[in-house]
């Protein structure tokens, strides 16, 4: 099961990978000395499970809520225990992960789908410049792997320029790193076969389209996820709208990009130092057990 959950969702991954950066602001959005410290914590906080945060943008607009992390078989329980009490409906989740589980972002994105909420891709700002300073979404932000599927779950997606939203296939978790060299069973290569299916129910269901599927398909283990391209982005049907007000209305655009978010590379759990630059697979093709998942392999989904 666990096998199904890490599988490298890089080629059929590219369905939904589409939402990671969107540059909203509040007031002119100016990031001084901090902005190196947030950009830090950014990426320290995508290697952790998924958290939800809700970031008020009284009274000019509604606000939105947060989505950082690494998906897990905890991650839709916590998504419903952030919404309890909270009218949810038609809001905006603004996402910023590496990927994880196939099977829980498939529950989380049909959730979302439910309450009608709109999907970015982006880094939530808070607190910048005292209580005065409205929030901001940084576009410069990472939506890899199973991300993209769950950006795919938006009524409306919308996905800024500076953002990045990359695919792979689905792979075992724990056999990511040397994919070529490992052995499978066929009970294996059952339980892949099976999620992909999953997956492509989920995509057609979500209004995706086959050519996600087909571009992550296309992407192995061993090789970088694929960006999707403002084209591609449109060809998979994960971006509905060019106009970021259609899914954040009242909030500036005018926040720079984070400068020193360097490209995520593995969100494995652990103290492994951060490498720049080369991005790997977090798809995991491993049924939901329970607890924390670890990604078994460097696969983004």
């Amino acid at each position: 099961m666990k096998l199904l959950n890490s599988i490298d969702l890089r080629g059929w991954l590219l369905v939904g990978t589409a939402v990671c950066g969107v540059a909203l602001a509040g007031a002119v959005a100016t990031f001084g000395s901090s902005s190196s410290a947030r950009a830090g914590n950014a990426l320290e906080e995508r290697k952790l499970p998924m958290k939800f945060n809700w970031v008020a943008c009284e009274p000019n607009c509604r606000g939105w809520v947060s989505a950082v992390g690494i998906i897990t078989s905890d991650t839709p329980k916590e998504f419903e225990e952030f919404a309890r009490g909270r009218q949810l409906g038609g809001a905006t989740v603004v996402l910023d992960s590496s990927g994880g589980s196939v099977n829980d972002a498939i529950t989380l994105g049909r959730r979302f789908r439910n309450l009608g909420l709109l999907t970015t891709v982006g880094i939530s700002l808070q607190n910048r410049g005292g209580q005065s300073a409205r929030p901001a979404v940084a576009p410069e932000a990472y939506c890899e792997s199973m991300c993209a599927f769950l950006l795919l779950a938006g009524k409306k997606r919308y996905v800024p320029e500076a953002a990045h939203v990359r695919v792979h296939q689905i792979w075992m978790g724990d056999r990511a790193d040397d994919a070529k060299a490992a052995s499978y069973s066929a009970q294996d290569l059952m339980i892949v076969e099976r999620d992909i299916g999953r997956l492509a129910k989920y995509t057609f269901d979500m209004g995706g389209a086959g050519d996600l599927l087909s571009l992550a398909l296309s992407v192995p283990p061993w090789e970088d996820l694929h960006e999707l391209d403002a084209g591609e982005l449109r060809l998979t049907n994960l971006v509905t709208t060019d106009l970021v007000a259609d899914v954040l209305p009242h909030v500036d655009i005018t926040a720079p990009a984070m400068a020193e978010l360097a490209p995520k590379t593995q969100a494995r759990f652990g103290t492994e130092p951060e490498q720049p630059a080369k991005s790997t697979r977090t798809a995991e093709a491993l049924a939901p057990t329970g607890g924390v998942a670890t990604p078994a392999t460097a696969a983004q989904k």
